[in-house]
């Protein structure tokens, strides 16, 4: 187990480096003056030199690669030309909009699809197996935002259950935030599960003809017992890697539905700093989501040593 996690470990922070020089990089071979730019073409070159100046811009690649990630580890990203204030503090401020919501729906995700799966997987070639996937298929087909649309519409609109969009904070109490984010992340959940569905109820298949899977039916043992004991625990490696899959994008790619409720997430922050030029911002959330996306699936590797002891046995 221990050389398991050693290698795990290592092969993520190999990953991260070359992850940081690879965004560094990008933002550094774009065209034209990045102080230019972030001020715009009528800038005097006054206020242009000394936003270079501000930021290492008049310095070695390596110097300021070195600089920048050695601010990174120490959770200095710098300070948004845009607002003024330190990258982390925006960070911090819009990481508790998209952490949660991503929470949220990856549990939903799991909630929805794992029943699902098991369901057409235990039906399979039967009506309910055809059903089940149909309406996987159709949720895999329609974007996330269309989604979006038709609950603000039945829920916001019509039923007037929740708000339509915006974010009250979570100092107004965690009902009313939770309220705020059950749309977003229902939007978000049902494609992800439509997914996740599928490959449960794939693996799910191809476990249950398994040997072993024969031998406990052969003891005597309920259908319901061997699906849900046997059958899903020795699935659940695809299932994981998809969820670790979904909760990376759920955190980092949720860009449209932020924009569709009005929420103050990370994805939102990412394009309104794309939109005004704040490269500073830029390359510190990017950088942080790669990271924090390795992190994840860190974690999804050591639960497949859980899941699966074989593993342990190896390493």
């Amino acid at each position: 187990m221990t050389g398991y996690l050693l290698k795990r470990v290592l092969s993520g922070l190999l990953t991260l480096v070359v992850a940081s020089v690879v965004v560094f990089s990008v933002l550094e071979v774009l065209p034209g003056d990045a102080a230019r730019l972030m001020l715009g073409m009528n800038a005097t070159d006054d206020a242009v030199q000394a936003l270079r100046t501000q930021m290492g811009l008049d310095q070695g690649f390596v110097v300021r690669y070195l600089q920048w990630a050695g601010g990174l580890l120490s959770l200095d990203f710098g300070r948004s030309y845009t607002y003024s204030v330190p990258v982390i503090d925006l960070v911090a401020e819009r990481a508790a909009v998209s952490l949660p919501l991503a929470l949220i729906s990856l549990g939903l995700s799991a909630a929805i699809a794992i029943p699902v799966g098991l369901f057409a997987a235990a039906r399979r070639g039967r009506v309910g197996d055809t059903v089940a996937m149909t309406l996987s298929q159709l949720g895999v087909a329609v974007p996330n935002f269309w989604f979006a649309l038709l609950l603000v519409y039945v829920f916001a609109v019509w039923l007037r259950l929740v708000p339509a969009g915006g974010f009250p904070g979570w100092g107004a109490g965690i009902w009313p935030a939770l309220k705020a984010l059950v749309l977003p992340a229902l939007a978000l959940a049902l494609p992800q599960a439509a997914i996740l569905a599928r490959v449960t109820r794939s693996a799910l298949v191809e476990v249950l003809g398994e040997d072993f899977i024969r031998t406990a039916r052969a003891k005597g043992l309920p259908r319901a017992t061997v699906l849900r004991r046997h059958a899903l625990r020795n699935a659940m490696l695809p299932v994981l890697t998809i969820l670790g899959l979904q909760f990376a994008f759920l955190l980092a790619g949720t860009i449209i539905i932020e924009n569709v409720f009005y929420l103050p997430g990370l994805g939102r922050l990412v394009l309104q700093a794309i939109n005004q030029r704040d490269l500073i911002v830029v390359e510190s959330v990017v950088m942080l989501l790669v990271a924090t996306i390795i992190v994840i699936n860190l974690v999804v590797d050591l639960s497949y040593a859980i899941v699966d002891p074989r593993l342990r046995v190896r390493s």
